[in-house]
């Protein structure tokens, strides 16, 4: 496996693959790499001639409230998991390498970034459309693959590509879950040993939900009484039921759902959805 720290070395290792255009793909990651980064990391090897994973612990995505300082930064364990899998390259950038002119940024995601997550992190998807951007000029991929857990991010970097015109194809992998259901994430090793054992309540509330939607004029009281459940055991920030496609309301056309939801267990954020298609529709 090949590492890059500065861009013009990668760049120039890259150039011979675009050259003979041979298919780059990325997996852009913030460390701390678990089983669900793996599955997006075999999408991507399936994709493409050469697979290139970065790790970056991107600042402008976060809030000052919010835990950068302390976030996973599992180097050595990160890049064993990387050379078990046969990845081609690992570029971990420097701050100065992916923002040279500091890290103020003059791209809006939107109103795709105002809702859901966007509310209690106001300035979140602006960065990660900022750092995702930045990583799309240095690397010139043909494929980037995101999953489907940060449902909200795969559609706010889906709108960049589309505004923006850029040449890159943007692959999704679905939700990887521990054996009990809760979706993997690199957040989970907040969770202390109790909490561990409460947080798959909170998929397992999101599939009662979902089994129990039949027909649209049934949406509203069963989200209302699902979020009074889940409540119960998790503070709740949001739980909706959207149109998938979009994020917005659910008109009786839609036939693609998601129940999208965030909560906290004590210290600990956790977001999870389903995405399904509409019985009887």
């Amino acid at each position: 496996m090949q590492i890059f720290e500065q861009l013009v070395d990668l760049q120039s290792f890259l150039n011979s693959y675009h050259k003979n255009a041979q298919d780059i793909s990325l997996v852009p990651t913030m460390g701390g790499l678990h089983d669900g980064h793996l599955s997006l990391i075999e999408r991507a090897q399936e994709l493409a001639d050469i697979t290139i994973v970065s790790i970056f612990v991107n600042p402008t995505q976060f809030l000052s409230s919010e835990d950068f300082d302390t976030y996973p930064k599992v180097f050595l364990q990160d890049k064993s998991f990387l050379e078990a899998k046969n990845v081609d390259v690992l570029f971990i950038p420097s701050n100065n390498e992916i923002y040279p002119n500091g890290l103020l940024s003059d791209y809006d995601v939107g109103e795709i970034g105002k809702i859901l997550c966007g509310i209690s992190r106001p300035s979140h998807f602006n960065g990660v459309a900022q750092v995702v951007k930045r990583l799309f000029e240095i690397i010139n991929p043909n494929y980037a693959v995101f999953g489907e857990k940060d449902y909200q991010q795969l559609l706010v970097i889906k709108s960049l590509v589309n505004q923006l015109d850029l040449s890159v194809v943007i692959d999704s992998v679905s939700t990887k879950r521990d054996e009990d259901g809760l979706a993997k994430s690199t957040r989970n090793q907040y969770l202390s040993n109790d909490n561990r054992t409460i947080a798959p309540l909170f998929f397992k509330e999101l599939n009662k939900l979902k089994k129990a939607i039949n027909t649209i004029e049934t949406i509203e009281l069963l989200r209302q009484q699902a979020f009074l459940e889940l409540n119960n055991s998790f503070e709740v920030e949001y739980l909706e039921v959207l149109d998938a496609n979009n994020l917005k309301q659910i008109t009786t056309n839609t036939v693609k759902i998601i129940i999208i939801s965030a909560i906290r267990l004590e210290d600990t954020r956790l977001i999870d959805n389903i995405v399904f298609r509409r019985p009887n529709v």
